[in-house]
């Protein structure tokens, strides 16, 4: 359960002191974008295992060079309407990583997180 303590002082330490909303919309950005590259590369086996030469319309090179290109449009959709819950995580890391570094910048000791599951059995 120390996983679930590390992410409720990750939102503490965002509740305590706000990030610019600049910074924010930043960092929603990015996490979106990281959700929708991570989606694109999800389902790009999905595609890559379609064979489309049989039907009408499908086929050919031109469909070959520009697949990959679909892919990552579909995920950049996926990730726009809502995603997978990627985004949401990294935005929240994001900020805990901004709210560390102005501590640190400003001179205060930041926060100590509880090690989590990986963490506690390493040396």
């Amino acid at each position: 359960m120390s996983g679930v303590g590390s992410v409720a002082s990750s939102l503490s330490m965002i509740d305590r002191q706000p990030v610019a909303s600049g910074q924010a919309e930043q960092a929603r950005k990015a996490a979106v974008s990281f959700e929708s590259v991570t989606i694109g590369e999800l389902l790009q086996p999905m595609f890559d295992t379609v064979d489309t030469s049989d039907g009408m319309f499908g086929g050919g090179a031109a469909e070959k060079q520009f697949r990959s290109l679909q892919v990552l449009e579909l995920g950049k959709q996926i990730a726009k309407s809502g995603g997978i819950g990627i985004a949401d995580s990294v935005y929240r890391q994001i900020l805990a990583m901004q709210e560390q570094s102005q501590q640190v910048a400003g001179g205060q000791e930041p926060a100590r997180r509880e090690a989590g599951p990986r963490e506690q059995g390493q040396s």
